[in-house]
């Protein structure tokens, strides 16, 4: 799946599914095997929200896809990313190291799970939030994990 999140044991799907459909399989496929792409790219299309990778270059330090090993090379241009969504007002972290990058960018604290920190870009504020990582290694149910998502969203809808 050249799309974010493809693992079929990560739950961000699953917490989406959750949080705007009530139902954690809303994005697995027919087939129960992987998730549907092309209906995951229609719902964030439609509902205005973008996913990008925090860092554009990173080196895996060993051989697992743990984020505790990934060496930050050279972080995502976010600013500049920014400049072309002028209708953005937030950025959401989800994971440490995420959150971790996009705070070294901007010179600001990491926040902690389910909180947030104000950022500047040019002329705009914006609310860097930390959110729980949708691995399933992350110590969280998936339930509570969606309850956090869902706090998230209405602070910035």
């Amino acid at each position: 799946m050249d799309f974010y999140y493809p693992n079929f044991n990560n739950d961000m799907w699953r917490i989406f599914g959750l949080v705007f459909f009530r139902d954690k399989d809303h994005f697995i496929s027919p087939d129960r095997k992987r998730f549907d792409k092309d209906s995951i790219m229609s719902f964030c299309h439609e509902a205005g929200i973008a996913l990008y990778d925090a860092a554009y270059r990173v080196i895996r330090m060993k051989d697992n896809a743990s984020d505790k090993f990934l060496e930050v090379i050279e972080p995502s241009p976010i600013p500049d990313i920014l400049s072309t969504l002028p209708r953005c007002n937030a950025i959401a972290a989800t994971g440490q190291k995420a959150a971790e990058t996009v705070s070294a960018i901007y010179g600001c604290t990491v926040p902690a799970v389910g909180n947030s920190t104000a950022i500047s870009f040019g002329d705009r504020q914006f609310m860097l939030h930390r959110l729980p990582s949708s691995s399933r290694a992350y110590p969280m149910k998936l339930e509570e994990k969606a309850v956090v998502y869902s706090k998230f969203l209405e602070e910035i809808l």
